[in-house]
């Protein structure tokens, strides 16, 4: 997993320059597992980390260079 999870970062910095390394890895975590509850509490079997993979890749394909806007709830 931990070679999707590094292509994943690496294409969200290309995508974002405005995010640091760490911000970028903590979208990546935080898409990705969000997916994979999400995914689960609707009921869906487990289709394995290419599916969720395939997921935030896309969400960064979309919405990735606006990301650094974004701001978390504390």
């Amino acid at each position: 997993m931990n070679e999707y999870i590094e292509e994943l970062v690496d294409l969200l910095l290309s995508k974002n320059p405005n995010l640091t390394e760490e911000k970028a890895l903590w979208w990546i975590e935080m898409l990705w597992s969000d997916f994979e509850s999400s995914y689960a509490k609707a009921g869906y079997p487990y289709r394995g980390k290419e599916y969720a993979y395939d997921y935030v890749k896309q969400q960064i394909e979309r919405h990735g260079k606006m990301l650094h806007h974004v701001s978390s709830k504390k």
